[in-house]
């Protein structure tokens, strides 16, 4: 499937991965997958910019969500643990950041793909098909990604107050305008 993807469709994968790294995340999301297409130049970044994103403010939006998936601190708040207090009790201990995970733990070496992410992928080569293209943009890549409401980075965009029905009519003209 690789093959098939353009130099701004791969430099969407690779700059997901770079994203990962740079918050030492254990697997990529859709949402550094987001951030990664934002950062390009292609008709995901423009449509993405055409509804108000920028980096800084996406790039803490996806930072504040990361994990969502992970720890549910309201159904450990149920049985009577508080997340805040543990962290407040540890850093008080050992030190500021002491549950934080070390610098570079995470930075070398293979990133893994959450599930999410790898679905979104494979979703891009049917929007790909879909469109009669023969190719895979970071258009389909944007449009894999927001074909399930509950990823990650549709909660992070309509956290922000983007139309993601809106959004994806953008980016299908986008590309298809780019592929005539």
């Amino acid at each position: 499937m690789f093959e098939r993807f353009t130099k701004a469709a791969r430099a969407a994968v690779t700059g997901a991965q770079e994203e990962c790294r740079a918050t030492s995340g254990r697997k990529i999301g859709t949402g550094h997958l987001l951030l990664a297409l934002l950062r390009g130049d292609g008709p995901a970044a423009r449509a993405l910019r055409g509804r108000g994103l920028e980096i800084g403010a996406l790039r803490a939006s996806v930072a504040r969500r990361a994990g969502e998936g992970d720890l549910d601190a309201e159904a450990l708040r149920t049985l009577g643990i508080d997340l805040d207090a543990v962290r407040e009790a540890a850093e008080g201990t050992f030190g500021e950041g002491a549950l934080d995970a070390p610098a570079g733990r995470f930075r070398k070496g293979h990133i893994p793909f959450a599930p999410e992410s790898k679905k979104a992928l494979e979703l891009s080569l049917r929007h790909a098909i879909r469109l009669k293209h023969d190719r895979i943009d970071d258009g389909h890549i944007l449009l894999g990604v927001l074909h399930d409401e509950k990823t990650e980075a549709v909660r992070v965009l309509v956290a922000e107050g983007v139309d993601v029905d809106a959004l994806r009519a953008d980016v299908t003209r986008l590309i298809n305008a780019a592929a005539a």
